[in-house]
């Protein structure tokens, strides 16, 4: 299979990067991802992580993938995929409660509501543990190949100015 290419931007400050999917590493996550594309939402900046944003999306996958590839200490540019139900780190400061709200409203029948949680990690240190449910094993399943640095620049400034009318969007390149 010949290599695969997404561009990551936060949208309303013009910022983009191109990650590499890890096919060979994640291949039931990438395959996910690459049909469901274009993905994106509004933008939070991780408490615990570190230095990682993420976007909440409803479920795409015709079956949440595997946890393949996993990781609990991502380095810089690592794309990591995690599925949360309502019942999991449901602290609306997350995002998470209201995101798994409108996936209830949206999906009934569902037994739990379900979010997708896309993230990028821009910098080194971040450990995935949560106060509220110990360690969360993240999917890595792409890497940051272009365009790191100005993205780290980016989240460095979503984290001081805030993130409110931001953007992380997800694309094939």
């Amino acid at each position: 299979m010949a290599d695969r290419f997404i561009e990551v931007s936060l949208d309303k400050r013009g910022v983009r990067c191109t990650a590499k999917l890890l096919d060979d590493r994640a291949p039931v996550t990438c395959a996910a991802v690459w049909d469901a594309l274009p993905l994106g939402g509004d933008v939070y900046h991780a408490k615990y992580a570190r230095n990682e944003i993420y976007a909440l999306v409803p479920p795409f996958a015709p079956e949440e993938p595997p946890l393949e590839n996993p990781t609990i200490t991502p380095i810089p540019g690592d794309l990591c995929y995690f599925t949360f139900t309502d019942t999991q780190l449901a602290t609306s400061s997350y995002g998470y409660e209201a995101a798994a709200e409108r996936q209830g409203a949206k999906a009934a029948h569902a037994e739990r509501a379900t979010v997708v949680d896309l993230a990028l990690f821009y910098e080194r240190n971040n450990l995935l543990i949560n106060g509220d449910a110990g360690w969360v094993p993240g999917i890595v399943w792409g890497s940051v190949v272009d365009g790191l640095d100005r993205m780290a620049d980016a989240c460095q400034d979503l984290w001081r100015a805030g993130a409110l009318g931001e953007t992380l969007s997800f694309r094939r390149a």
